[in-house]
C-alpha cells in the first residue's frame, strides 16, 4: 500500500546546516519530500543549498511588514500555498507570535543547541561553559507559543570537556543536531509521534520525558 509522502516546509534565516542534513536524509526516504524553503533573508545560504538539491525557494522579508502579526500572518499564507504535513524551523530567526503557532499547533519543530529546559534563548554554548556544564546538548521539540518551551522530543548529549571553546562545543552539538532533527522528522512521518492536546505521544503513549540520544566521548 503506496502513501503519499510528509511534505515539509523548512524555514531558515542563514546558512542552513541542519536543512542541509534535512535534505541528504529526506533524499532517498520515500517517507518525506521537502516541499520548499522559505527564508526571511534574501541572503541565506540555505537558499543555495535547496536550490542545489532541486527545492523550491521563497524569501519574504519581514521589513516591510508594519507588525510580527501581519508578518507572520503573510508567511502562513505562504507555507500554505505549498500544503505541509510539518513545518521545520531550522535556524529561523523570528520569534512566531501565538497566531502563527496555534495555526501550525501539533505540525511544528523546532531544534534547539541545548537540553532544554535550560538555556533557552539565545548564546547557549557560551551559557553553558558558564555554568560549568559537564553535558551540553540539542533538543528537538514541538514549538507552543512558550518560546523554547514546548514537549521535548528527543536530545543529543555531547560532553562538555575542560579546555573546550565555545566555538568547539557548539562545533559538538551541531555535529549532534544533524542526526536527531532528521531521526524526528522521520518519526513524525512514520506516524510515531504527535500531540494529543498538550500532550507529547510516542508510538500512541504519553511520553513523559524526551528520548535521550547518549553522550558520545
Amino acid at each position: 500500500m503506496s502513501h503519499q509522502p510528509l511534505s515539509v516546509v523548512v524555514l531558515i534565516s542563514g546558512s542552513g546546516s541542519n536543512l542541509q542534513a534535512i535534505i541528504d536524509a529526506t533524499a532517498n526516504d520515500p517517507s518525506t519530500k521537502v516541499a520548499a524553503v522559505i527564508s526571511n533573508r534574501d541572503d541565506a545560504y540555505g537558499l543555495e543549498r535547496a536550490r542545489t538539491a532541486g527545492i523550491e525557494t521563497r524569501v519574504l522579508n519581514h521589513k516591510p511588514y508594519p507588525s510580527r502579526e501581519a508578518y507572520d500572518q503573510a508567511l502562513i499564507e505562504l507555507i500554505d500555498s505549498f500544503q505541509p504535513g510539518l513545518v521545520t524551523l531550522a535556524g529561523f530567526m523570528r520569534i512566531l507570535s501565538p497566531l502563527f503557532v496555534q495555526h501550525y499547533q501539533g505540525r511544528l519543530l523546532n531544534i534547539h543547541p541545548s537540553l532544554l529546559p535550560k538555556h533557552k534563548g539565545l548564546h547557549t554554548h557560551q551559557r553553558a561553559l558558564e555554568a560549568g556544564d559537564r553535558i551540553h546538548g540539542a533538543s528537538v521539540h514541538f514549538v507552543t507559543e512558550e518560546l523554547d518551551g514546548g514537549p521535548v522530543i528527543l536530545q543529543a548529549q555531547v560532553p562538555v570537556k575542560a579546555d573546550d571553546t565555545e566555538e568547539q562545543l557548539a562545533a559538538r552539538v551541531l555535529q549532534q543536531e544533524h542526526i536527531i532533527y532528521p531521526q524526528v522528522i522521520r518519526w513524525f512521518a512514520e506516524g510515531r509521534i504527535a500531540m494529543n492536546g498538550s500532550q507529547l505521544e510516542m508510538d500512541e503513549k504519553p511520553l513523559d520525558g524526551p528520548v535521550i540520544r547518549g553522550c558520545p566521548l
